[in-house]
């Protein structure tokens, strides 16, 4: 049986278990949704879009 889920809806649950548990302030996770925005749009997104591929190469690639 094969489920076909939208990442948005995966990050959506983890974020949401994540702040029932943890409980962390408001301010943090407030800071952290602005922060990763203003750096999706400066100049350093091109740097963190290569490392995040360059991470999922290295973690997807297996060896025989």
């Amino acid at each position: 049986m094969t489920v076909n889920l939208p990442l948005i809806v995966l990050v959506a649950i983890i974020g949401y278990f994540g702040i029932k548990l943890m409980r962390p302030p408001l301010w943090l996770v407030v800071l952290l949704l602005l922060g990763g925005f203003l750096l999706a749009d400066s100049f350093i997104a091109p740097a963190i879009e290569g490392a995040t591929k360059t991470g999922v190469d290295v973690v997807n690639t297996t060896t025989k």
